[in-house]
């Protein structure tokens, strides 16, 4: 459930102001919206890079003690300090005692796995029984598919996104071909409208209403990658089945950004890495969810020894005894150096809590937005200004914590100035900038010097070209 009207963005940033008698765009605002914030020592938890250490850096341009303005959690999330405390357990532990690592110590490497489930209950709003942690995410994605994409002659497609990422796009292409079905006609994909950067819900219950009976699976991503757009899972979840469809997501851009209700919105399937807003490392070990209800329907194309039941896994008697639900797709043991990393993030997450992390995320995002459209109101008369545009969409329950900006001036050199400034954002083709700030670790203090650092950016931008 979003916050009421009476928590919106604008609304904080005006009591604040009329407390303070100041103008909304005063540094002052930033520091007590940091004052109020009750997750703010989660940052503390957290390695946050110095600017002096960042490649790009221009050390003329900055004070090279300063922290790093850090907004690529969408992209890679920051280091929980206690990761090296566990990499090492188990390191010392496989020193000391080798292959009994395998069943003592609080992540036995058999099951070391299922030790840190339950702490993915609460970011995806699921049963443990429901969630698997394993592989990467679109070896999870292609595992997913081979079950649920079932093709017959009358239902063929598949339905998902324009400019989905890359990963789910190659995926799907391959699963058609696999399939001997041609691609052109099986793989439906949803554009926006011309002249529009993101998708109408009404124009996608529209194509799920009008061409439903030929779509088997319908897979979007829960936040698109570029735009930021949040989609409306249970709705279009609730469309498909409607008309007959399996329905999954990938959400590597939602899971620890959105709160998350899979198991009652329904959603029959999904997957996600861990690597951006769960912070577990660059290649951390990702998750899918298979629905409950298809505990009995729906089985692994593919298995391996992992999902074989434990307490007979190891009569190796080559009959299998298949795990019910998501662990059943486990096919290899658990890289256990990989559940560390992951095992540390989650347990913030768990003391944090995602109601109160999106909480926070609407605010610190929201202030952002504030700021930039103040400074950069396509409404102002000033018609030589550098013009930023936000198109992700500006509504909150329509996305989580990143903004993709785009501007007049040339992407390229605004990133690579943000970037010499000590700035960590992303750039995306044709023309976005990437900017997320995360509740976890970033502060309303980092909003407001981002947003100087992109005016002085701006400005030298205008100067260069006048």
């Amino acid at each position: 459930m979003e916050p009421s009207p009476l928590d919106l963005p604008a609304d904080t940033v005006q009591r604040i102001v009329s407390q303070l008698r100041c103008h909304p765009t005063d540094e002052q605002v930033a520091l007590r919206l940091d004052e109020e914030d009750k997750l703010r020592h989660f940052r503390e938890y957290f390695y946050i890079p110095k600017v002096q250490d960042l490649p790009p850096i221009d050390l003329s341009l900055v004070n090279k003690d300063e922290n790093a303005i850090y907004f690529s959690g969408n992209s890679l999330g920051l280091q929980p300090k206690m990761v090296k405390t566990y990499l090492e357990e188990e390191l010392d532990k496989w020193a000391k005692m080798g292959a009994y690592g395998h069943e003592v110590g609080k992540r036995p490497w058999i099951t070391g796995d299922e030790s840190i489930t339950g702490l993915m209950t609460d970011i995806v709003g699921a049963n443990e029984k429901e969630i698997a942690l394993m592989n990467g995410l679109t070896v999870n994605l292609h595992l997913l598919l081979l079950s649920f994409f079932k093709p017959t002659p009358k239902r063929y497609k598949i339905l998902l996104e324009a400019k989905a990422f890359p990963s789910d796009h190659y995926a799907v292409e391959s699963q058609l071909q696999l399939h001997g079905l041609n691609v052109e006609k099986s793989m439906r994909i949803i554009k926006p409208r011309e002249g529009e950067e993101t998708l109408r819900m009404e124009d996608i219950l529209e194509v799920i209403e009008k061409e439903g009976d030929s779509i088997a699976v319908i897979l979007f991503s829960g936040v698109h990658f570029y735009t930021g757009q949040l989609f409306n899972i249970p709705a279009i979840t609730k469309a498909g089945q409607a008309k007959g469809c399996f329905v999954g997501f990938d959400l590597a851009h939602a899971v620890g950004n959105v709160e998350l209700h899979l198991h009652d919105w329904g959603v029959d399937f999904a997957c996600w890495c861990s690597y951006k807003y769960l912070n577990s490392g660059a290649g951390g070990l990702a998750g899918a969810f298979v629905h409950e209800k298809h505990v009995h329907t729906i089985k692994p194309a593919l298995v391996g020894w992992f999902g074989h039941e434990l307490n007979t896994r190891f009569k190796m008697d080559n009959k299998l005894q298949l795990i019910p639900g998501a662990n059943g797709f486990r096919i290899s043991n658990p890289p256990i150096l990989l559940v560390c990393s992951l095992h540390a993030s989650l347990e913030i997450f768990n003391q944090a809590t995602m109601k109160a992390l999106r909480r926070k995320s609407i605010l610190l995002t929201g202030y952002l937005e504030y700021m930039i459209k103040h400074y950069y109101n396509k409404d102002k008369a000033e018609s030589k200004k550098p013009i930023v545009n936000i198109i992700t969409p500006p509504h909150i329950e329509e996305r989580g914590c990143q903004l993709t900006l785009t501007f007049s001036a040339p992407m390229k050199y605004v990133f690579q100035e943000l970037e010499k400034r000590g700035v960590v954002c992303d750039k995306r083709e044709p023309n976005g900038i990437r900017v997320a700030p995360v509740p976890l670790y970033n502060s309303f203090h980092d909003v407001y010097k981002f947003v100087s650092l992109l005016i002085s950016v701006l400005d030298a931008a205008e100067t260069k070209n006048s």
